[in-house]
């Protein structure tokens, strides 16, 4: 049975859906317990599925259903909950740590057109191969091997035109006073 006709027919009140490892009782007792845990409402359904899918999972690896079913998923709710709020706390000090660097990095604005404009006229200096590397390197956020594969090269060719290139901006950066 598809999950959309599931979804269909406990919207229609029929709980009873062959093969689903949690009954609505436990459903609503898993709910419960991710909302109590701080689980915002929208993230409610994909906490009942990973709970779900831990069921499926311990049986498809051949490992017995725990003896209380009810109990064994508000515990893994609650596990869920946890590291739901753990994960919003690492992704707000990681928010925090790219805001301080976004601003220790980013000087002025009169600054930033200026230190713009030197690395422009510098990367015109560059022959055609080097700039061609640093621009899908730095500006296109490429990796070294893909760079390779698509202009057909090895990867060292690659990793030496981006050294010299940016060493020859570099140099030209402290000859324009720039930085």
């Amino acid at each position: 049975m598809s999950v959309l006709r599931r979804a269909a027919r406990r919207a229609q009140g029929d709980t009873a859906v062959p093969g689903d490892p949690l009954d609505a009782a436990q459903e609503g007792r898993v709910r419960a317990v991710l909302a109590l845990g701080g689980v915002p409402q929208a993230d409610l359904p994909d906490g009942v599925q990973q709970v779900r899918l831990r069921l499926l999972e311990r049986a498809a690896n051949g490992q017995e259903a725990p003896r209380d079913v009810s109990a064994w998923a508000a515990v893994v709710a609650s596990n869920l909950a946890m590291d739901w709020h753990r994960a919003k706390r690492r992704q707000e000090r990681l928010g925090e740590r790219l805001a301080s660097l976004r601003q220790a990095a980013h000087p002025s604005g009169e600054d930033t057109s200026v230190l713009s404009l030197a690395v422009a006229r510098g990367l015109d200096q560059l022959p055609d191969a080097q700039r061609q590397v640093v621009v899908l390197r730095f500006y296109a956020d490429l990796p070294v091997r893909s760079i390779a594969e698509e202009l057909g090269v090895p990867e060292g060719t690659v990793k030496s035109r981006l050294h010299t290139a940016v060493r020859a901006l570099r140099v030209r950066l402290h000859e324009d006073e720039v930085v």
